[in-house]
């Protein structure tokens, strides 16, 4: 749990239904090493994404997400264009990362999410922890469920390769690359 903030609400007992992803209120991010000494953060801006939630039969639980590629944002526009060139994501050929569950798993507050992830034309299966920080009904009427969750993954795998050697030894982009998830969402009406 997020220490540091206020205490999370739980409005309802049980999360069960059909949810999509508040984007406004989320985040789809990730942290690159940088020349082996410091962190860069980025994220997508755009991206939409359902949820089924399941709490009784997590198995039967899905989520599908869809992130359109040019909407990635590091808070420098020469990082971004390389970022979207063909040299790591060519997000004209490719305009889309996609994640489809294939297995939920939960233990307590604690999801296990296994799907595919789709990264240009490679898809390759990862298990991403989440953590449900709360439930809350909204000014609005809305049901809302929030989950933050994180893996790492090694770029190179979707044939993400770009790099360049330091003299010091070392590479400018870090291979493992850590993907983190904010999100949250709101019960379908």
């Amino acid at each position: 749990m997020t220490t540091g903030f206020d205490a999370p609400t739980t409005a309802i007992d049980d999360i069960t239904g059909d949810y999509t992803i508040d984007t406004s209120h989320s985040r789809l991010g990730f942290v690159a090493r940088h020349a082996m000494v410091t962190k860069v953060r980025g994220q997508f801006g755009a991206f939409e994404g359902t949820a089924r939630i399941d709490e009784a039969n997590p198995s039967a639980s899905k989520v599908d997400l869809t992130i359109q590629v040019a909407s990635v944002e590091t808070g420098s526009a020469d990082r971004d264009g390389h970022l979207k060139s063909a040299d790591f994501f060519d997000a004209e050929k490719y305009p889309t990362i996609t994640f489809t569950s294939t297995k939920v798993e939960r233990d307590g507050d604690d999801w296990e999410i296994t799907g595919d992830l789709t990264i240009k034309d490679v898809t390759k299966a990862v298990t991403i922890e989440f953590e449900q920080t709360g439930s809350a009904v909204d000014p609005f009427g809305n049901t809302r469920v929030g989950f933050e969750g994180d893996v790492t993954v090694n770029r190179k795998d979707w044939g993400l390769t770009w790099n360049a050697a330091l003299e010091t030894g070392g590479v400018l982009v870090s291979e493992k690359i850590k993907l983190e998830f904010d999100v949250s969402a709101i019960r379908n009406a």
